[in-house]
């Protein structure tokens, strides 16, 4: 028989699992579930995201999973600008173009605003 996986949730690792829980639950909404071993989860957003605390220090290189979140190319702007005002920062670094927008989370986790083709 040929068992094929389903994603559960998306782990991102990090210094403070709630704080960078708020940060995704503002930008993306859903249910913030915090849990007794530290780490938060972030439930009912399009797909779960789980924020686990590590003890070592961040990455320095580019992050090799990020997240893309699509708008309408029409929002794109706004998008940027509400993910900047909760705290984001960009990545230029990574990529500055006019195909996506690169940011980085408040620990510095990269991800993309992304519009037009799928």
């Amino acid at each position: 028989m040929n068992v094929v996986p389903q994603l559960s949730a998306v782990a991102i690792d990090c210094a403070d699992p709630l704080s960078l829980g708020l940060f995704w639950q503002s930008l993306l909404g859903g249910d913030l579930r915090p849990r007794n071993d530290g780490d938060t989860e972030l439930h009912e957003a399009t797909v779960r995201l789980d924020f686990c605390r590590v003890p070592d220090p961040p990455s320095i290189r580019k992050n090799r999973v990020h997240l893309d979140l699509k708008v309408p190319a029409d929002n794109r702007e706004a998008a940027i600008d509400r993910a900047l005002e909760l705290g984001a920062t960009r990545a230029d670094d990574i990529y500055d173009g006019d195909l996506w927008a690169c940011l980085r989370d408040p620990e510095g986790n990269e991800f993309c605003i992304v519009w037009g083709a799928d």
